[in-house]
């Protein structure tokens, strides 16, 4: 199958330029102006970008927390990415407490083989790191499976001690992995949270009140201490906190390889909307939102125009409001954790960095597909190049339309910018040479995605 872009204007990271686009198969062939070639489809792009399909590096498909699962499955999250510009996902592949990386792995691919629309690759979820799993470390990263996530959060469930992070970190700055880091201090949390419930708070304001931005800001240099000590890079996600952001900016002033993601709730949505009642649960998520007042949400957006931010994943984790955040009602410690934004990231962040000024169109390029493929080894992926995967976006950066539950495609009952008017839109997908969404309409199938065998990332040494 060849399929020609016409008359649209290219915008990768680093260029701007007016073009036509040959692809042949699953890959980019040609690039230039007035291309006079065949092609069994054309796709008109006048007047619109052409851009690298989104990458979303943080996801959450069918995650078990809390009692409950995320709504999305890999086929209806990932189609609900697509519809949004998304066309590669990267999810997280939990390890069984007492259990090795590999179950989790092997559980992840039954959930997703042959059931995601679009392209996908995992990151490992350390819950028990143990000596004798170091070894098994090195023979993910060979597989492709290079970056492992451990937590200073969520004490009994996911939380690592010091030492057993300091051991994870110094493997992969042998064998090439990552470490990512959910950076908060979960014991101290859980005694603020302890000590407000006992007071008689116990709607989702108390989540957002518990989990100080200080207790984010004091895990970060911790940890970026200790990757230091073990001559390791280490990447941060979801950061939602300006004083994270400061210890992040001081360690890379001083040329240590710390680097960090944000989320669109972060740069969108604040503190205060986890007021109002149990309606503020639809809005509860860890890190939580930040109060708007301190200023987090633009010091977030400098950051991503700066560069000390590398990348706007999602943390797409949803779960209904009715039946699944609802099993909190009476203590906000039982709140399902997690949004629903796969769907809507690109949107937003055009919105807010490019239509609002804060942003040039290759920054926003960088932030949502670029600096993602570059740091998590997707190396045929995140640029409008010849030889490239032809994951490709036609992006109608004047398009209007309002965000709701009622038009979106995640599965789940409510949306957290419901109502919200933003300007630009992906209206035609392609993934791998096969346009899946036209103008609104599905083309994709469950099954067209394939597994992503990620390279080192040469980009953080």
């Amino acid at each position: 199958m060849r399929t020609l872009f016409k008359g649209g204007t290219i915008v990768n990271a680093d260029a701007t330029g007016k073009g036509d686009i040959l692809v042949d198969g699953e890959r980019i062939a040609l690039i230039g102006e007035n291309l006079d070639v065949t092609a069994d489809k054309v796709v008109d792009a006048t007047g619109k970008w052409v851009i690298p399909g989104g990458i979303d590096p943080h996801t959450h498909m069918e995650l078990p927390f809390g009692g409950t699962f995320a709504k999305d499955t890999f086929e209806s999250g990932s189609r609900a990415a697509a519809f949004g510009g998304t066309t590669t996902i990267i999810d997280f592949a939990v390890q069984p407490r007492g259990g090795t990386f590999r179950q989790g792995l092997d559980t992840w691919h039954e959930k997703a083989d042959g059931r995601t629309c679009i392209d996908y690759g995992f990151h490992t979820i350390v819950s028990d790191m143990r000596d004798d799993l170091l070894p098994e470390m090195d023979a993910l990263v060979d597989e492709g499976v290079t970056t492992f996530k451990l937590f200073t959060a969520y004490p009994g469930v996911f939380l690592s001690g010091d030492d057993a992070i300091f051991k994870a970190m110094k493997q992969t700055a042998r064998n090439g992995g990552l470490i990512l880091m959910h950076a908060e201090n979960g014991p101290v949390i859980d005694v603020v949270a302890a000590d407000l419930v006992a007071q008689g708070t116990t709607d989702p304001i108390g989540h957002g009140l518990a989990r100080y931005s200080i207790f984010e800001a004091e895990a970060t240099n911790r940890l970026i201490r200790l990757a230091q000590a073990a001559k390791a890079p280490v990447y941060f996600v979801h950061m939602s906190a300006k004083e994270a952001l400061n210890v992040l900016r001081a360690a890379q002033n001083d040329g240590l390889p710390a680097f960090a993601e944000t989320c669109p709730q972060y740069l969108f949505l604040g503190l205060d909307d986890l007021g109002n009642g149990f309606n503020g649960s639809k809005f509860v998520c860890s890190p939580p939102l930040r109060d708007r007042a301190a200023g987090h949400q633009e010091e977030l957006w400098k950051g991503l125009v700066k560069g000390n931010l590398s990348a706007v994943g999602t943390d797409h984790c949803p779960f209904d409001f009715h039946g699944q955040k609802e099993m909190g009602r009476g203590d906000f410690r039982k709140i399902p954790n997690g949004l629903p934004g796969v769907e809507e990231r690109l949107d937003l962040i055009h919105h807010g960095g490019v239509v609002e000024g804060r942003m040039t169109p290759n920054r926003f390029v960088e932030i949502t597909s670029t600096g993602a493929a570059r740091l998590f080894g997707l190396t045929k992926k995140g640029a409008v190049a010849v030889g490239y995967d032809a994951d490709l976006v036609v992006y109608d950066p004047n398009r209007r339309h309002t965000l709701s539950a009622s038009t979106h495609h995640m599965d789940v009952d409510y949306s957290c910018y419901e109502g919200l008017e933003v300007q630009g839109g992906s209206d035609v997908v392609m993934s791998r040479g096969k346009v899946i969404v036209d103008n609104g309409q599905w083309l994709g199938k469950p099954g067209d995605g394939k597994f992503v065998k990620r390279e080192r990332s040469q980009f953080l040494r």
